[in-house]
């Protein structure tokens, strides 16, 4: 009998295990992944970010943790002797009529708590980033780079070194309940516990749905991000980070480029529905999961609501020429022939049943379960503070 088993191997599972096991190191606790390897999904395709908060409302789980995350993040990679680099990003108005966006986001990052903000105009842009065209920005000191691979297997050591387990290949495919006993039980064996912690990303629905009768509230609906990498005679068109000034009313950041914290500059990504779950490939289809995307009203309505918003995307997926002109409104020298495609990444991006595409962190309590159903970006910056929020949650129970 375990007092808890979570679900899901990647970055928050993990230090959501390693923050309960830090404050009751008595806790029968383990961990389960379906894949042979941990951070196999949106953590290991993660393009190493550290976030600094700057985009996300004040008061808001993603911003309440991505500041207290941050934090925690910067001391555990110094403590464990995890390579980082603070190098600071730029975030660039490409047009005039970006620039009032430009300075609310500004003004939200100050709400924030941020400081040390430099505001750019183009002959600072020219200074920081001299391949950078636009007509004003402002350089962000506190992002950073990481290898969020290094962090996980890093916080799955000292898991066990607590005495936590950790179990790969092992699918969950049932959870039952008995009294104030669960079964989880997978392709293999079956766990009781007295706490499931459903952290399975792609899947967080539905592990959620599996902890409850009634049908949950959201969909997990997939999103393919797809990257470029700049070839290494044309790093110098990139210091370090570059970002633009991101669409309001859509949860993503635009095409940028990211120096990597292991040598490179990546460029991208797009954002393009995804027709699996794990759909890597522009090809890769499971078409049960993508029926039961098109099929959700929620999806429906995004899909009206952003037709050509969602158009256009597509567009960039299959034509270069397309994703490299969006590329030239921040590096105008960039051509097609600077660029190599490199992997993609899914984010699992949670939608309401109206049509609503959540923006912040969601957590479904019930009885015998807590369900992170959504994790969204900067959850990796986020992980020990979300860790530290849910394993609070988990202890109230015992």
């Amino acid at each position: 009998m375990y007092d808890v088993v979570i679900i899901g191997g990647g970055i928050v599972g993990l230090a959501t295990a390693l923050k309960l096991k830090e404050q009751r190191p008595s806790l029968r606790l383990v961990l389960l992944e379906k894949e042979s390897q941990l951070a196999a999904h949106q953590t290991g395709h993660n393009s190493g970010v550290i976030h600094s908060g700057l985009y996300y409302k004040p008061g808001s789980l993603k911003a309440t943790n991505c500041i207290e995350g941050y934090k925690m993040l910067i001391d555990f990679a110094n403590q464990e002797g995890i390579k980082y680099d603070l190098c600071g990003k730029v975030v660039v108005a490409t047009k005039k009529d970006q620039l009032p966006i430009l300075n609310d986001l500004f003004e939200r990052g100050a709400q924030n708590g941020l400081t040390g903000f430099q505001k750019l105009d183009q002959s600072g842009l020219e200074e920081r980033e001299p391949h950078v065209r636009g007509v004003a920005g402002f350089f962000v000191p506190q992002t950073g780079i990481i290898d969020y691979k290094d962090v996980c297997l890093k916080y799955a050591e000292k898991v066990q070194n607590w005495g936590g387990e950790i179990k790969l290949g092992e699918k969950v495919i049932e959870i039952s309940q008995s009294g104030a006993v669960s079964t989880v039980v997978t392709e293999k064996h079956f766990y009781e516990t007295k706490l499931v912690i459903n952290c399975a990303g792609l899947y967080s629905d539905k592990m959620a749905q599996l902890t409850q009768q009634e049908p949950i509230h959201l969909r997990i609906v997939p999103f393919r991000g797809e990257y470029f990498e700049l070839k290494p005679n044309k790093h110098y068109l990139v210091k370090n980070l570059v970002y633009p000034v991101p669409d309001p009313n859509f949860p993503f950041l635009g095409v940028h480029f990211t120096r990597m914290i292991h040598g490179g500059v990546e460029a991208g990504p797009n954002a393009v529905l995804a027709f699996r779950r794990e759909g890597y490939k522009k090809f890769d289809i499971n078409a049960r999961e993508l029926w039961e995307t098109l099929t959700w009203p929620g999806f429906q309505k995004v899909a009206l609501k952003y037709w050509e918003t969602g158009l256009g995307e597509m567009y960039r997926s299959f034509s270069k020429a397309a994703f490299v002109k969006a590329l030239q409104e921040l590096v105008p020298e960039i051509q097609a022939d600077d660029l190599v495609a490199c992997e993609a990444g899914v984010r699992a991006q949670a939608c309401d049943r109206d049509g609503g595409l959540l923006d912040d962190f969601s957590i479904i309590e019930r009885p015998n379960a807590i369900n992170i159903c959504n994790a969204p970006s900067p959850a990796a910056t986020s992980s020990l503070s979300i860790g530290k929020t849910v394993a609070e949650l988990a202890l109230a129970r015992f």
